[in-house]
């Protein structure tokens, strides 16, 4: 059994435009995500929060790290039905909106892959998953957006995507009547040794040169995440931005808990006193 080692920070803002934070993150390892709410206050803010809440639920619950794309789907779901549920409430009290409560959401939690831990990653929208390996950043994730798609489909640049009409058109949510069909990524550790989850109010802000500069030069995670959220509304701050910043700092082979040796062991050592 390998015993691996993480260290973490995280950080949030409101940003300059928006006076509700509709994002919430959780960062209680080895679970780690970030949601970005659609919907206005009581709306997106309570959608991201129900994220928060049932990816919580799972890391105190604890789930089999061999099986865990099965424990995130089950949250995910857990988290579709609540927030529907939430929206459903709301309409039969007349609640008027734009549109209903939703959420996007990446995840990343260690799991075991071919026996070795790992990381397996999951997106619903529009936030993003990068990795940081010597001073190399990559996009895992691939944004479950309108313009996206135009990009895939060769109708426009990337680059014109930071800027096109409408680049905050998503196309897959938690709290859509579609339902939840998210991405998922596994990836040994050696080929992510930094992980950040962010909503597009940092992706947005930022160019990746940029993100990969704080990443590189803010050895804390702790110092990464505040900087990206600083740099972030420095920049504009048109939208909520959260950040959270996972390194893997050690990877230790760790026996089996043994009660009965360890107990012997003890008694040993206090000289067989009770």
């Amino acid at each position: 059994m390998r015993q691996v080692e993480l260290l973490h920070g995280a950080a949030t803002d409101v940003g300059r435009v928006r006076e509700v934070n509709e994002d919430s993150f959780l960062a209680v390892p080895p679970v780690f995500a970030v949601a970005d709410g659609m919907g206005g206050h009581e709306g997106g803010d309570v959608a991201s929060a129900i994220v928060a809440e049932e990816f919580g639920r799972l890391a105190e619950q604890g789930y089999d790290p061999a099986q865990a794309v099965d424990a995130v789907r089950g949250t995910l779901a857990a988290c579709q039905r609540r927030i529907r549920a939430y929206a459903e409430e709301q309409a039969r009290q007349g609640v008027e909106r734009r549109r209903s409560a939703g959420t996007t959401v990446v995840a990343a939690l260690l799991v075991e892959a071919d026996g070795e831990p790992a990381w397996l990653l999951a997106n619903l929208g529009d936030s993003r998953i990068y990795r940081f390996t010597d001073g190399v950043l990559d996009q895992v994730s691939t944004d479950h957006s309108l313009v996206q798609e135009l990009v895939a489909a060769g109708r426009i640049a990337p680059e014109e995507a930071a800027t096109h009409p409408e680049r905050n058109v998503i196309t897959r949510a938690l709290g859509d009547a579609v339902g939840v069909d998210a991405d998922y990524f596994v990836l040994p550790l050696a080929e992510a040794e930094r992980v950040l989850l962010c909503s597009d109010g940092v992706s947005g802000m930022l160019d990746d040169p940029t993100i990969a500069t704080v990443l590189a030069e803010a050895a804390d995670p702790r110092d990464a995440a505040d900087r990206l959220v600083a740099a972030a509304v420095v920049a504009g701050g048109e939208d909520n931005a959260t950040a959270v910043v996972v390194d893997v700092v050690g990877v230790r082979d760790v026996e089996q808990y043994d009660a009965e040796r360890q107990r012997a062991s003890l008694e040993a050592k206090l000289g067989g006193r009770s």
